[in-house]
Parts: structure tokens; sequence; C-alpha cells
């Protein structure tokens, strides 16, 4: 039995003469959080809607839970969740009723259904809410209510396509400990999103840009792998600074944080902070700080932004 859930090969989808998908190749282990990190239109709900079978791609295989994708797209249905961008659940109907409906899609019996509501009420905060009508929520009770539904039928793998767009940092996390509490559960997870706490959280991260994969692999790795050496450099007159690090050829990217600009120097450059203050002398008495990398680095680096 193999322990890869979803493999996608030279998977291309062309929308007339447009290419919104151009050569992903994906292999997502069982029970791990994968991520598509991307901007708006770089193609990560396209992704995720051939994976599931909604979209028929142009060229390339994909095989889901051992299914070949599209052509057994019906009996992937049972056993995925998909969680949309946009809240897709019915406003007139309470939380109740909702998970009630759901749990009749998917053929839950009586019984079985009784008690996977009690437990999603449970393990989602959704007791005291069950004759709530949906209009009437937050934004952050709709998205547990939302997740709770998606899960309701304690699917394998669970998509999830920017499912935290709309609420704020704190009902966020609280969302990605129920993320991992599944993934623990073995349940594995594609969640696509645009921002890099986010992406960080994940256990394995795309970095997509117009419908490519610019990098792949371990949050952890990507940055470490940057071929950069990072500082922060305090001084005055930021943004003429700034115009000058960039168009030096052993920079790779330079970024104002309020009164620090962060520094990407190729690793050629034995020691940075010597390279800067030779290059630029009026920094000799400024404050040049060496710092970790960061996800936004590496997306930075990969993407149009900070390519050459």
């Amino acid at each position: 039995m193999t322990d890869i859930a979803v493999t996608a090969t030279n998977l291309v989808k062309k929308f007339g003469d447009f290419t919104a998908i151009n050569g992903i190749n994906l292999s997502v282990p069982k029970g791990s959080i994968y991520g598509f990190l991307g901007p708006n239109g770089c193609g990560k709900s396209t992704t995720i809607r051939m994976l599931t079978g909604l979209l028929k791609p142009t060229e390339g295989e994909v095989n889901v839970l051992g299914l070949q994708i599209p052509e057994q797209s019906e009996a992937l249905r049972l056993k995925i969740g998909y969680m949309t961008q946009k809240f897709s659940l019915y406003d007139d109907l309470t939380v109740l009723e909702n998970l009630q409906f759901i749990g009749q899609i998917f053929g839950l019996d009586r019984a079985l259904l009784k008690q996977r509501i009690a437990e999603q009420m449970t393990i989602y905060g959704l007791t005291n809410l069950q004759k709530q009508r949906v209009g009437g929520m937050s934004g952050g009770q709709k998205q547990r209510l939302s997740l709770a539904c998606a899960t309701m039928h304690r699917p394998e793998l669970l998509f999830l396509d920017e499912p935290t767009s709309a609420v704020d940092p704190e009902n966020r996390r609280d969302f990605w400990e129920q993320l991992f509490d599944l993934s623990d559960q073995g349940t594995t997870i594609l969640v696509t999103t645009h921002y890099m706490d986010e992406a960080e959280r994940c256990h394995r991260l795309a970095i997509m840009e117009s419908g490519e994969m610019r990098a792949d692999g371990e949050p952890e790795t990507l940055m470490n792998n940057m071929g950069v050496n990072i500082i922060e450099v305090k001084a005055s007159n930021l943004r003429a600074l700034k115009e000058r690090l960039i168009a030096c050829p052993e920079v790779r990217s330079a970024a104002q944080l309020g009164i620090r600009l962060r520094v990407l120097i190729y690793q050629q450059v034995t020691d940075p902070i010597k390279w800067l203050i030779n290059t630029f002398p009026e920094l000799e008495n400024c404050e040049l700080t060496p710092a970790r990398p960061s996800l936004e680095d590496v997306f930075v680096s990969v993407t149009g932004e900070g390519r050459q």
C-alpha cells in the first residue's frame, strides 16, 4: 500500500490559448499538510480543482488515493472533503441543519449522523450555536462550521482553498491547530494560501507563479537552501540606498522593513558585512545585523520580483 496520497505528473491546463497550469509535478505523502503558496491568479485553485476531478487536465496524469482522476472522480468524492475560498453553506439554515444536510449527502445513517453531529459540534465549538442561522454568524464561526461540514464523513483527504482569507489572526491560529489535529489523526490536507505565516506551518510547500511551481520542499529546507546571506541595515536615506544596492550583481534583492533595509546577498560573497562596508563606505558606522531567512525571502527570490 502506497504512502503517497496524491501524485500529479506533467499537469497542464489550458483555457483556449491561455495556459493556466504548465507542467506541474506533485507527490504528497499521506497524513501531511501540503501547501500551495502564491498570489491570486497563479493557478492554486485551478490545480486543486484538477486534483479533485472538477476540472479535466489538458495534459498529464493525476492519481489521488489510488484512483485515476478525472476518470474515477465519482468514487473519489466519497473519500475527500472540500472547503472553498468563499463560504458555501446555507445562510438560511441553522448550524444543526447544515450539518444534517451534509451528513445526509454523504449517506450517513441516522445513528451515525447523530453521533458525528455531536462530535463535530464539540470539536469545533458549535454546541451553543446549533440553532443559530448561519447568515447571522461571524466569519470565524462560519469558518469553523465549514471545516466541520467538510470533515463530517471523516475524509481521507481534505482540500482547503484559501480557507482563512476572511477571518482574523486569532481565528486563523485556532483553525491551524484544528488542521494539525486532523493531520495527526491521519488526514492528508492540501491547502492554498497567500499568507506567509500559514505557509510556514505546512509540512511541505509549493511556491507557485504564473501556473508554474517555482519551488517545492519543506519550508525550513527552502529557507536554508536560498544561496544567500541576509543582512539588515539600519541607516539613513534607505530609499536611495536600496536603489544603489539592487543595482549590484552581488545583491539578490533588498526590501525596506520599517527603519531597516533587508538585503539578500549571494553566498559567493564570503563576508557580506565587509563587502557592504567596502562597497558603501558610509555604512561603516551603521548597524549591520545578520538575519535568519524567512519564507517571504524565499518567495521573493524565486518569483518574478526577485529573479533577474
